[in-house]
């Protein structure tokens, strides 16, 4: 097995709230940018999706949460040693909390709450998707940079992930890094958007760490 640096799209997003109490770096985020084009010489992979994980951590002054949501399907190509272009969906509806147990009541209303309206309102929304719009090496990382949308708005973002290949399979690995939910208008007890929240706030601010396996189609 060989390990090396690039991008790889994935994503889509995932829950509640953070505090910027030992949080993880937060990407840069801007503005929807034009997605990256297939060439002739490109392979295609597809994702494994039950090897695919997105692990989330959020804070709030209570403490804290912690879980996973699934990678629904994706797609990508490499051109040599780098991830040139793809896409990936990311099923809402698998959102699912890992610090409570499940016969916790706790367990159902937290997710029900994540689910509902006041955050990510999966009824209305059920995908996350990231598209790929390119990479590039900043201080000896490799930077995948895509469009994620959830719910009604889209940003792009760029994290830094490294890769390790396996005969025809890939496995893409990103540090754990921080985006801010208020740009994608997850308003439940915002102080973006709330000036009377007193204690009451949710930080606006997730944890998240993707790791895709994907197979050479």
């Amino acid at each position: 097995m060989k390990n090396r640096f690039l991008p790889i799209l994935t994503l889509a997003l995932v829950v509640t709230f953070a505090s910027c109490k030992d949080k993880a770096q937060e990407v840069e985020t801007t503005e929807a940018e034009v997605a990256a084009e297939v060439t002739e010489v490109s392979t295609k992979y597809l994702v494994d999706t039950e090897a695919s994980t997105i692990m989330w951590k959020g804070f709030k002054p209570t403490g804290t949460h912690t879980g996973t949501i699934k990678v629904e399907s994706g797609v990508f190509t490499m051109n040599g040693d780098a991830i040139e272009s793809g896409s990936f969906l990311i099923d809402m509806n698998s959102l699912y909390v890992t610090d409570l147990p499940e016969d916790d009541e706790n367990h159902g209303k937290l997710t029900g709450h994540l689910k509902s309206p006041d955050f990510f309102d999966v009824e209305a929304f059920p995908a996350s998707a990231f598209e790929v719009t390119g990479f590039t090496n900043e201080n000896g990382k490799m930077m995948l940079s895509g469009n994620l949308k959830m719910k009604d708005t889209e940003n792009n973002i760029s994290i830094p992930v490294t890769v390790s290949e396996n005969n025809d399979s890939v496995t893409i690995t990103s540090e754990t890094f921080t985006i801010d939910r208020s740009k994608w208008n997850v308003k439940y007890g915002s102080k973006s958007f709330f000036d009377d929240l007193g204690d009451k706030f949710i930080n606006d601010d997730m944890e998240l760490q993707i790791t895709i396996t994907a197979n050479k189609a």
